[in-house]
Order: structure tokens, then C-alpha cells, then sequence
């Protein structure tokens, strides 16, 4: 017999503090719930867990970003239907003042209600924001961050809404259809541009070309198409490019005589002018001037540069119901304008819809994700009660043969009577 190493003693000693670690491991688990507190629980394991979890909580930002997409969308959306409103109720102050029932004093008082409902529709685009950021005044072009990853976006852009850009002020615009020279293998770009300043944008806001007085010029130096337009290229303008074709609508304001023609697509065809396919004046090709009733108007009247010459055509827009004639006009004028807010909440409604079926995809996947996350981190409770008490049971027996294993050496005694 020996007393110096009590093997049995040790034994029972590290099977004990085995069985305590796992218990202790056990209980942990139990009490927090999951299967991996530590990586040494399960290196892999938890790494997929943590990619896991980043997409579940990326997934549920991105829904709470679509959410604020659609009270965006929203509040352009209501903001616009007030304006139609506006534009039915202008219509049918225009279509009131058409009737020559009607004397001058009735006009004058239909006139005063138009303009202010114009400076109405000028004030809601003005003055209507989400987050400090105007929506309809043209500025606002931004992105939805509608998923848990770089570049899943949704880009929205809501176009200028005030009476300037739906044709109820009195201005001109000139339609003109030209040609690009293409440099290189060209510039493949089909879609619609806005000039600013010197600079050319695409729909996206993106700087992709530059203007210097007459000449656009989109591209690089090595690949480019350039257009030359016979008209000056003004801050605003905007045009379509498609091929190598292009259509800019150029704007101006329009001087005390040109206010007096009636709203209306205007075109001069040799010596006479037609408004709407309907003949109503005269051109002086000499003078360059066009003559309608009493009024005589050249082209600094419309706000263009080039001369008028036959074949010219160009739209006056307005809602100048002063008399019969203008009233017709306006009526075809706030006719587009109603059109072109319904193009635009459709537009909006469009993306809202879209919205909505992205916060649905992504409550989905953000919760398949989590029972995904879960059957790798959360702990079976049932089958760690098992292990739990497993090894609380061997903990005690080992308690319990430690004990006895003390108690052997005690024989040596009875050697020594």
C-alpha cells in the first residue's frame, strides 16, 4: 500500500472537476438560452450565426427604410392630389369664361380666382417637404436603401410640379428636332437630360455632358455626340436622346404682346398661321412677324432667338381666360397639366405599390433568416436539461468517491498496531 499518491483520490478528483465544468457549461446554456455563448462553444458555428445575424437586423432597417419611402411617397402623393383639384376647379372656371354670357367685369372677376389658384399650385410646390427636404419643386432625386447589402436600392425622382412647369403661366415653347454628330463609337445614352448651368444631367442626376452656347455635347473627348441647336441652351431646358437623335423643348417668357395670344400649338405655314390645325393670322415673312387680329409678334416676344420662318412651330401655354378665345386656349392647357399630375402620382403610386410588396419580401426573409440564425445559436432546453442533469449526478458521484477514495489510505493503520 501506498500514501504518497492516492491515484484512486485523483481520479475521482479530475472525473469531479470534469463533471463541473460540464455542469457549469450546462447552466449557462440554460440560463442564457443558447447553444454558442463563446466561440469555443463552435468557431464556425458562430461566425455563420453573426453573418446571419447582420442580414436579419440589415433586412429589418431596409423595412423600416421602405416604410419611410411610403410616408415620403405619401406626402408628394397627397400634396399632388390637391393640386388636381386646383386644375378642375381652373378648368372649370375656363370653361365658364368661354361662354360670351359673359361680359368683361365677369372675366376680369373669373381671372382674379385663376390667378390665385395658379399662385396656389406655385405655394404647394414651394412649400411641401418630408424631413426638411421639398419634394416638388424638381430638387428632390434620391434613393430607398431597400435592402441588407451595398447598391440594393430603389431610385425615385419626382419631377418639378409648380405652374411654371405645368404650362400655366404664360410662356413659349419651341419643339426642335436635330441630329447629333457622333464622335467615336458615339455616345449610347437613349433617355431623357436636363440642362443646369454648363452642365448636362441624366435622370439620375449624374453630370454627363457640357453645353457652351449653342452646342451640347454629351460623352467623353473620345466617344461623344455633339447637337447644335439653332435656339440658345438655357439654364432648365430639357430634351430626349434616342439613337443619335435629339428633341429639345426650348422655353421662353413671353412680353406684354405675345401674352395676348391665345394658348395653343401655334405652326407657320407659308404665309398663314394655324393655331390648333385652325387657321388665325398671317405671317409676314419680310418683317418676320405673325399677325393675329390686332397684334403683331415676332420672336423676341416669345422668348426665342432665332426668327420666326415658315415651318416654325411653337406652343403658347397659359391660363388667360380674359376672353372667349384665350379661355378655349387654357382649357387645352390645364387639360395637359392635369394630365402630366396624374402621370406623376401614377408614377409615385407606382413605386408606393412596388413599396409595399418589399416590406412584405422583406418581413419574410428577415424571419426565415431568424429561424435560420436560431437552429445554429439557440440551445435545445429539453436536451440540455438531459446533459444538466447528467452531469450534476456525476458531479455528486464523484463527490461521493472522492470521498471514499479518502478513506483508503486510513487501512495503512492497521498495519502499524
Amino acid at each position: 500500500m501506498i500514501i504518497n499518491h492516492n491515484m484512486n483520490a485523483m481520479n475521482s478528483h479530475r472525473q469531479m472537476g470534469i463533471n463541473v465544468g460540464n455542469a457549469g457549461k450546462a447552466m449557462e446554456k440554460l440560463s442564457s438560452g443558447l447553444r454558442i455563448n463563446r466561440a469555443g462553444d463552435d468557431a464556425a458555428g458562430l461566425a455563420i450565426s453573426e453573418k446571419m445575424r447582420g442580414q436579419i437586423r440589415g433586412l429589418d432597417q431596409a423595412s423600416r427604410n421602405a416604410q419611410d419611402g411610403i410616408s415620403l411617397i405619401q406626402t408628394a402623393e397627397g400634396a399632388l392630389n390637391e393640386t388636381h383639384s386646383i386644375l378642375q376647379r381652373m378648368r372649370e372656371l375656363a370653361v365658364q369664361s368661354s361662354n360670351d354670357t359673359n361680359v368683361k367685369v365677369d372675366r376680369a372677376a373669373i381671372q382674379d380666382e385663376m390667378n390665385a389658384l395658379t399662385e396656389e399650385i406655385d405655394r404647394i410646390s414651394r412649400d411641401t417637404e418630408f424631413n426638411t427636404q421639398s419634394l416638388l419643386n424638381g430638387s428632390f432625386k434620391g434613393k430607398f436603401q431597400i435592402g441588407a447589402n451595398e447598391n440594393q436600392v430603389i431610385d425615385i425622382s419626382i419631377n418639378k410640379m409648380d405652374s411654371s412647369s405645368l404650362g400655366l403661366t404664360s410662356t413659349s415653347t419651341k419643339v426642335e428636332e436635330l441630329a447629333g454628330t457622333p464622335a467615336g463609337t458615339g455616345f449610347k445614352g437613349d433617355g431623357k437630360y436636363t440642362v443646369k448651368g454648363t452642365d448636362v444631367l441624366n435622370e439620375k442626376g449624374e453630370i454627363v455632358g457640357k453645353v457652351s452656347g449653342k452646342d451640347i455635347t454629351l460623352g467623353d473627348a473620345t466617344n461623344n455626340i455633339k447637337i447644335t441647336s439653332k435656339e440658345d441652351i438655357k439654364d432648365g431646358i430639357e430634351f430626349t436622346l434616342k439613337g443619335k437623335d435629339a428633341t429639345i423643348k426650348h422655353s421662353g417668357d413671353l412680353s406684354d404682346k405675345g401674352k395676348e395670344l391665345a394658348a395653343g400649338n401655334y405652326e407657320i405655314k407659308g404665309d398663314v398661321v394655324l393655331r390648333d390645325g385652325k387657321e388665325v393670322g398671317t405671317f409676314d415673312g419680310t418683317g418676320k412677324e405673325i399677325t393675329i387680329g390686332e397684334t403683331k409678334v415676332k420672336a423676341a416676344d416669345l422668348g426665342l432667338t432665332e426668327d420666326l420662318a415658315d415651318g416654325a412651330k411653337f406652343s403658347i401655354n397659359g391660363a388667360d381666360i380674359s376672353s372667349a378665345d384665350k379661355a378655349t386656349g387654357s382649357i387645352k392647357t390645364i387639360n395637359t397639366a392635369i394630365e402630366t399630375v396624374s402621370t406623376q402620382r401614377s408614377k409615385l403610386g407606382a413605386v408606393q405599390n412596388r413599396l409595399e410588396h418589399t416590406i412584405n419580401n422583406l418581413n419574410t426573409s428577415s424571419e426565415n433568416l431568424q429561424a435560420a440564425e436560431s437552429r445554429v445559436r439557440d440551445v435545445d432546453m429539453a436536451k440540455e436539461m438531459m446533459t444538466f442533469s447528467k452531469n450534476n449526478i456525476l458531479q455528486q458521484a464523484a463527490q461521493a468517491m472522492l470521498a471514499q477514495a479518502n478513506q483508503q489510505p486510513q487501512g495503512v493503520l492497521q498495519l502499524l498496531r
